[in-house]
């Protein structure tokens, strides 16, 4: 394509920046996360402290990485870490800001004394039935916002992408 016509440089007023699928992604992540957080901040199974942390937007979408990838058995850190596509130091920070909040503590590996396991407290365990309960009102909300078929569509079409 050595003779193909150069295309003139779009200029920051083309729409096509704001208008492709990775905004739209990234749009919908951010209104469906604070949705979901508004619902727990609100929701009375919520821990006092962390609904409180949650209506005062202390709690963001990468706390929401342990809630989403932390297994009920717990994992190390290095594990959560890579499932949540995160550095270990950045996932350190987390974990220890979640364990100050009664969401998460460290225990001793059963399978490696060298090895701690972050888990779910009690507390940590009630917010992620929250977690679950908000998510499902979300994808609700939206289906009917954008219809059943079309909500359908869209989380298979995610989901294919997405290689799963």
């Amino acid at each position: 394509m050595l003779n193909a016509p150069l295309r003139p440089a779009r200029s920051a007023h083309d729409p096509w920046h704001q208008a492709h699928l990775g905004h739209w992604l990234r749009q919908a992540l951010a209104r469906f996360d604070a949705r979901v957080l508004d619902l727990m901040a609100r929701n009375p199974a919520v821990p006092l402290g962390l609904s409180n942390l949650a209506a005062r937007a202390q709690v963001g979408a990468a706390h929401v990485h342990i809630t989403r990838h932390l297994p009920l058995e717990g994992a190390r850190l290095t594990a959560l870490a890579e499932r949540a596509g995160m550095t270990k130091q950045a996932m350190a920070a987390l974990v220890t800001q979640c364990e100050a909040w009664g969401m998460v503590r460290r225990e001793d590996d059963a399978a490696d004394a060298r090895a701690r396991r972050i888990v779910f407290t009690a507390s940590g365990q009630a917010w992620l039935q929250a977690y679950q309960a908000a998510v499902d009102q979300a994808q609700a909300e939206l289906a009917q916002a954008v219809g059943e078929e079309v909500a359908t569509v869209v989380a298979l079409g995610l989901e294919a992408y997405c290689g799963h």
